[in-house]
């Protein structure tokens, strides 16, 4: 890939990753405010962790193109900032089963339709999914170049933001 593809490529992709940050704080209020905070505390969580999540993805693929296009940044501070985002990442997967029995004890140990239980599922382990595809394994195959990778290697990318943390250099 050349370094034009990237740099085209990073200027509406990081964009993209902060409007998907944005929609889904906007599902996290709707959610709460429609079914009210007891009944989607599950589902809040992990809206939460994913948007978190989205938010250092589309900063750490700004800071990317900021690298791409030599404008000045921190590079030092962003790499302190993401190891201690993965420290936080990783403490926030593990407490995951509070909001889920906090749902569950709230609802009389009920699944109720109104709290979302099964969707807050699927969203919970959507978070866990961002956190593996921006710090360990590349999850998302979106382009030929991806695809190509791993019909030939047989095994997902490296995570870019992993690389340059392993390398401390953004």
């Amino acid at each position: 890939m050349s370094k034009t593809y990237i740099i085209d490529r990073l200027k509406w992709y990081y964009p993209l990753e902060l409007f998907n940050a944005f929609f889904f704080l906007g599902v996290l209020f709707y959610i709460n405010f429609r079914y009210g905070f007891l009944n989607t505390i599950f589902i809040s969580y992990g809206l939460g962790l994913m948007v978190f999540i989205l938010f250092q993805g589309q900063y750490y693929w700004k800071l990317k193109l900021k690298r791409l296009t030599n404008k000045e940044f921190n590079q030092q501070t962003a790499i302190n900032l993401f190891q201690k985002f993965k420290k936080i990442n990783i403490v926030l997967i593990i407490l995951i089963p509070i909001p889920l029995f906090l749902q569950l004890y709230v609802n009389s140990w009920i699944i109720k339709p109104e709290n979302l239980f099964y969707w807050a599922i699927i969203v919970n382990v959507f978070g866990i999914l961002e956190h593996i595809n921006y710090y360990n394994r590349q999850l998302m195959i979106d382009n030929i170049h991806d695809l190509k990778y791993l019909i030939r290697n047989r095994k997902l990318k490296i995570a870019s933001l992993k690389k340059d943390l392993d390398d401390e250099e953004l």
